[in-house]
């Protein structure tokens, strides 16, 4: 699967439900367009995975040492909420409440897809933590790229 890029701006209808974007959709191998598990993220919004890659995240979990108490924590807050999702016949996805509650998502969403997930946030969350991180990005950059070097130096 090609990692997915993209930002995309939808809402939510009455029930809870938004339209997966075509542009998104097109980037997902055939056989993940229809199977997903939505989690929390590390902030507050939620992740979307194609189960291909939820599968791989787990199975890179499950080397984790479970007598370690740590482990088992963060084995827990990860699996925390983690829901089979399938769109509807329409293309819709349905967030639970109490996933929409956590990410205090009201009706407009913002979908940010990077990697191999799609980060669901809240409109204003979103753009609040862009703008605040937009003045630090210079240092953030320097300090996570600032250490790969070229390999052909």
């Amino acid at each position: 699967m090609a990692n997915l890029i993209g930002e995309y701006e939808v809402k939510l209808d009455e029930k809870g439900r938004f339209l997966f974007p075509s542009g998104l959709r097109k980037q997902l191998d055939p056989k993940d367009q229809d199977s997903f598990v939505l989690n929390r993220g590390f902030e507050k919004c939620l992740v979307l995975y194609p189960a291909s890659e939820w599968e791989k995240q787990t199975q890179n979990m499950s080397k984790l040492n479970l007598y370690v108490s740590k482990n088992r924590k963060f084995y827990r807050q990860f699996h925390n909420g983690a829901t089979q999702i399938n769109p509807d016949n329409s293309g819709r996805i349905l967030i639970p409440k109490t996933l929409k509650a956590s990410a205090q998502i009201g009706k407009q969403l913002v979908l940010f897809a990077y990697d191999q997930r799609i980060e669901l946030w809240s409109k204003q969350a979103y753009q609040a933590m862009m703008n605040d991180e937009v003045d630090s990005f210079a240092d953030l950059a320097e300090d996570v790229m600032g250490s790969l070097q070229d390999d052909t130096e």
